[in-house]
């Protein structure tokens, strides 16, 4: 096996607690308010307002289909799903953390409904590549829902079974996607957020299937 193929196989496997980077106790720095919508990023949030949490690869282009919508009121780029506290993105790229590039969506349920968000995210990515988002290698762009309630997570697997029926019918693979409780998470460095606002022709890969989410 190659050097590079050795690489490869090592950054498609998620390590255990004892593997992982350790981290460090203080939280990067992060910019208060939202580059597009003047919103803030973190929390406290008006109260009528709900949260989910996404993974589809590279979180540049994720983050940028979610702030479009009609009735999200701020967006934010996350590192989630592993065990180191606050990483940097160098360390999350390694493969040795066990995160994966994620996006915080706050959104107002009257003007936009969670499974109107579900609807973006498996049609708006290949939820069938495991560790992997087109040419994007690496644990970090795996696919994943987190959420914030048990609604949610009930919600979130009967879309995955919706959705499934759908690839099958297409002849396309298994979902990989990982759709569980909300794990510790961390905001990603200032120049993530909302990166594709503030540099327009900035790296995208975000590629769906074609095939769409049935009613």
């Amino acid at each position: 096996m190659t050097l590079r193929s050795q690489i490869l196989v090592h950054k498609q496997a998620l390590p255990d607690a004892g593997q992982a980077l350790p981290g460090r106790a203080t939280p990067v720095p992060v910019p208060e308010h939202h580059f597009v919508s003047g919103n803030p990023l973190q929390p406290p949030f008006p109260a009528q307002l709900q949260q989910a949490m996404f993974a589809m690869g590279c979180f540049w282009g994720a983050e940028r289909r979610f702030w479009e919508q009609r009735g999200v009121w701020t967006t934010a780029v996350i590192y989630a799903g592993g065990h180191t506290p606050n990483p940097t993105y160098e360390e999350v790229c390694s493969g040795l953390t066990g995160h994966t590039e994620a996006v915080l969506v706050v959104f107002d349920p009257q003007l936009i409904s969670y499974n109107d968000l579900l609807g973006l995210f498996w049609e708006a990515h290949n939820p069938t590549q495991g560790m992997r988002q087109g040419n994007d290698i690496g644990t970090q762009y795996r696919s994943a829902i987190y959420c914030f309630d048990a609604t949610q997570l009930e919600m979130a697997r009967d879309s995955e079974a919706r959705f499934q029926a759908e690839l099958n019918k297409h002849g396309l693979g298994g979902i990989t996607t990982e759709i569980t409780d909300l794990p510790a998470f961390y905001y990603a460095e200032a120049y993530h957020q909302q990166y594709l606002a503030k540099n327009p022709g900035g790296y995208c890969g975000l590629g769906g299937t074609g095939v769409c989410m049935p009613a």
